[in-house]
């Protein structure tokens, strides 16, 4: 079993036998407010009884304690119905609810505990395998091969020879999240790439991702290839970028940075359980249960997405909704309640005052998985669509500008170190002149995909204008930062470049300065700049670092 969801399953058991310990003091709570507000009555006394009903309701019902959830449900719809009069109980409606009162009681000795039978149930196919996209490169050519997979390897990714198809079929019998580039033509076989693979394709229970390459760019071969399973078709000789870009396509949960995730709840047994299902899907997840921990958090950690309980205990989740709307740069961030209210009109009333999306507890894990990855997703798209670039997918100067503001407020207030990069091709007006426009774009591009992928998904890339690239990297002092660029310097400039069946390389220079010397945005802004200009006068394809105060 995945060793992540083996600790995930103990963490709900843990959780589990926490509620049920502490099931009995909740009720016994419940009962003493109750009789509180028989004695005197309180609207504001009420509203607290039929919060902790309602979180017994989401903490019973997403742990499968199914009768013991049905009781707290009817409870809560009670109290809430008082809610809503606003009036003072009478003698039935008050021997109702104390009827509920002593089930939830008699239930809390002995829960009906489902938890244990559905939980393996529950996160079958929950996550893909966490294994990294391999890929196959099968060609009898092997200087060709090897040159081909030293290329791919600049980018990230792990990959496996074969020169013989005996071999490969062995092997991806046996493999997983795999991508296969197979050569068409073999020395005794102009079709022998396509023929193996309709076999494989037979005999697989899923379909074999498979680019073809081929010298040959007949519409008869490309649709062989297709009846083949190609799910691409590149002829030599390889762009590089080209395929890098196909690859990237079908391997995105390699590249794209994780999901951050707000929840703000106060059920702290609900709370953790949300928080262990999305981080078990790869996101990173921060959790609020007091409000007065909320407005920091907001701003430190930056949410794709927030989930928010409709009852909260100072405020409604509604209300607290509409203040998030109005902090600045969280106006277009998804917020989705997360309750057990399952009253249309309440719900209703929830998504038009400021939100985005209504979940009803208990949410299945696969459904908290979509319906978050969805929202983050659509987001991060029209977000994209106002602050990347249009060539390269990073932060335009103006949003480069804007994180390396925040970043340098949140590194001041935590004491930690940020360093400031400035990154410039060298001689691109050349490659333009030489080569064209189109290839000096597919440099760009290049550099641009090479800076993501071999930088951590904490560090902040974009492109600073023309040829210019600036990387934010937090948590990190300046010689420390030079020497992951100068390892990206040293790839990038063994990178082949293709144009017009011309291969090419290119090289950059950088610049670089942190804020224990230069503390604001201007000053280490020009300071790096500055390094950048040193590196170019000394010759440039090299990384200089600006240290003077």
């Amino acid at each position: 079993m995945n060793s992540s969801i083996a600790d995930f399953q103990e963490k709900m058991h843990l959780l589990a036998d926490a509620f049920i310990k502490k099931l009995p003091e909740r009720v016994q709570n419940l009962e003493t407010m109750w009789q509180t507000l028989q004695n005197e009555w309180s609207i504001e006394t009420l509203q607290k009884v039929h919060r902790k009903a309602h979180g017994l309701v989401g903490t019973s019902k997403t742990f499968g304690f199914d009768a013991l959830s049905q009781v707290a449900d009817s409870l809560e719809l009670m109290l809430k119905e008082l809610l809503q009069n606003k009036t003072p109980i009478d003698e039935q409606k008050s021997n109702e609810i104390q009827s509920q009162l002593q089930a939830l009681s008699r239930l809390s000795a002995n829960p009906d505990k489902s938890l244990v039978q559905s939980i393996e149930h529950k996160l079958n196919n929950l996550v893909d395998s966490e294994e990294v996209c391999t890929v196959y490169v099968v060609d009898d050519d092997q200087e060709a091969a090897q040159e081909l997979a030293l290329q791919l390897s600049y980018y990230g990714y792990e990959v496996e020879v074969f020169g013989q198809l005996e071999n490969f079929r062995a092997a991806i019998k046996e493999a997983s999240n795999v991508i296969v580039l197979m050569n068409v033509e073999f020395s005794d076989d102009p079709m022998a790439g396509i023929r193996i693979m309709e076999e494989i394709q037979q005999e697989a229970a899923e379909p074999v991702l498979v680019i073809f390459i081929s010298s040959n760019d007949e519409l008869a071969m490309r649709l062989q290839a297709v009846r083949a399973g190609g799910v691409a078709y590149l002829t030599k000789p390889i762009n590089s970028t080209e395929l890098i870009e196909q690859l990237d396509s079908f391997a995105v949960p390699q590249t794209q940075e994780p999901f951050r995730v707000l929840i703000i709840d106060d059920n702290t047994t609900v709370l953790a359980y949300h928080a262990a299902i999305l981080e078990l899907a790869g996101m990173v997840v921060r959790t609020v249960e007091k409000t007065d921990a909320i407005m920091k958090t907001l701003l430190e950690f930056n949410p794709d997405v927030i989930l928010i309980d409709v009852y909260l205990p100072e405020c409604s989740g509604i209300e607290l909704a509409k203040v998030i709307r109005q902090i600045d740069g969280l106006l277009s961030v998804p917020i989705v309640y997360l309750s057990s209210e399952n009253d249309f009109n309440t719900q209703l009333e929830a998504m038009c005052l400021a939100g985005d999306d209504f979940l009803v507890k208990p949410i299945d894990p696969k459904r908290l998985i979509s319906a978050v990855t969805m929202r983050v997703r659509r987001a991060r798209l029209l977000r994209g669509l106002m602050v990347r670039d249009g060539l390269t997918g990073l932060f335009n100067h103006t949003a480069i500008k804007e994180q390396l503001g925040r970043e340098i407020v949140r590194s001041n207030r935590l004491k930690t170190p940020l360093s400031f990069a400035m990154v410039d091709v060298d001689f691109f007006k050349k490659v333009n002149d030489t080569y064209g426009h189109a290839a000096g774009d597919r440099v760009l591009k290049s550099l641009a995909r090479l800076l993501k992928q071999r930088l951590r998904g904490t560090d902040i890339v974009g492109r600073y204008g023309g040829e210019e690239f600036a990387v934010i990297m937090t948590d990190t002092n300046a010689p420390e930062a030079s020497k992951v660029i100068d390892e990206i310097r040293k790839v990038f400039s063994r990178l082949l470049h293709m144009s017009d069946n011309k291969e090419f390389k290119v090289t950059f220079s950088c610049g670089i300065a942190d804020i224990k010397h230069f503390p604001d945005v201007k000053s280490v802004s020009e300071a790096a700049d500055k390094a950048l200009y040193q590196a170019k006068k000394k010759g440039r394809n090299q990384v200089v670092i600006n240290a003077d105060d």
